[in-house]
């Protein structure tokens, strides 16, 4: 299997770090996956990190450096600050992938939206309380399918 690596027409809208943990991932030959491992977290997460989208802990940067061989110094501080989510690309997005994500938002926003509503009531789902995981399906048929949890937790509007 190929390594995710960072495209590097992203790398003026990316943290100065993500070009040195993208290339250490590749020289090393780790998948996100290995890397969660290593690190006990989520591998979206993991690759949150790396885009600079999630805000590392100590212990993420320690074992980032040791497994990486990336200087914990060189990364610690960004790492650790608080992220600039959401700047990693244009809206509408361009690349084909996230605009299909962004395409069943667009198709079927509202018919989650109101399901949500029926199942919880008035509120939203947090993207701050938040868990994802992405997993690899095969159907009998030998198709392969890619199946997104999304886990957020429900936030009632309040009154006032």
């Amino acid at each position: 299997m190929p390594l995710a690596t960072l495209d590097s027409s992203m790398t003026s809208r990316l943290p100065s770090y993500s070009q040195s943990l993208f290339d250490a991932k590749s020289q090393k030959g780790l998948t996100f996956e290995a890397i969660a491992q290593h690190l006990g977290r989520e591998e979206v997460a993991v690759a949150a990190l790396f885009y600079g989208q999630a805000q590392a802990s100590e212990a993420d940067v320690d074992k980032l450096s040791g497994l990486l061989g990336v200087p914990r110094e060189a990364i610690a501080a960004q790492m650790t600050g608080f992220p600039d989510r959401g700047r990693a690309g244009p809206m509408p997005p361009v690349e084909p992938l996230i605009y299909r994500l962004y395409e069943i938002v667009q198709n079927y926003g509202y018919a989650y939206k109101a399901v949500f509503n029926e199942k919880f009531g008035d509120g939203i789902m947090s993207a701050i309380c938040f868990s994802t995981k992405v997993e690899k399906e095969t159907a009998e048929d030998g198709s392969t399918w890619a199946v997104i949890t999304l886990r957020g937790k429900w936030l009632p509007f309040s009154r006032f």
